[in-house]
């Protein structure tokens, strides 16, 4: 069974938030993957807490809860939901999982959590640079447009110009002799 068919890319996608500016998944949805009880990961992590620092793991506030649940409708613990504020695991968090969790679906699990992050980031990254190269064609047309714009301003003043009255023009020299003057030294 390949790593695609135990946990979908389109599954593990759909389950990272974005949470204090870190993309992650919460620990009941990686119970849901690892096909655990989410008492049962959180106990796993604890018994480790050292591995998980701030950075990899945090807990989210009641803020941050609440804010969740009007989102994705997590359930309240007055309805018999959960009674404990949720995990949140970063990527790093996710990898350091791999190491608590070691029974043979966890690590596949881990595998394929780990390409849907590099391919989030590869995706990033190629929409980051489609950004830029759109900022630089949009430069370079808005630079164009002033130039065509300066011409167009530059023809219309031409056109509206009034015509330039012309220079008096000096009645021409002849070349040579005048022909009066040969006429009499002649006689």
């Amino acid at each position: 069974m390949s790593t695609a068919e135990i946990a979908p890319v389109a599954l593990v996608e759909s389950r990272i938030l974005v949470i204090r500016a870190h993309k992650v998944l919460l620990d009941s949805d990686l119970a849901t993957l690892y096909q655990v009880e989410t008492g049962a990961l959180n106990r796993a992590v604890r018994r480790n807490i050292d591995r998980f620092p701030e950075d990899f793991m945090f807990q989210l506030s009641p803020g941050e809860l609440e804010s969740l649940r009007c989102q994705i409708g997590i359930s309240n613990e007055t309805r018999g939901g959960r009674r404990f504020r949720p995990y949140a695991f970063t990527e790093q968090g996710i990898a350091m999982l791999s190491g608590v969790l070691t029974s043979k679906r966890a690590v596949e699990v881990n595998v394929a959590i780990m390409r849907t992050f590099v391919r989030l980031r590869q995706l990033l990254a190629t929409h980051e640079e489609l950004a830029h190269r759109l900022d630089q064609l949009e430069w370079r047309q808005n630079e164009q447009d002033g130039r065509v714009q300066y011409v167009f301003e530059t023809i219309q003043q031409l056109i509206k110009a009034p015509e330039p009255e012309p220079l008096p023009v000096e009645p021409k020299r002849s070349i040579g002799f005048p022909t009066s003057q040969l006429v009499s030294s002649a006689e």
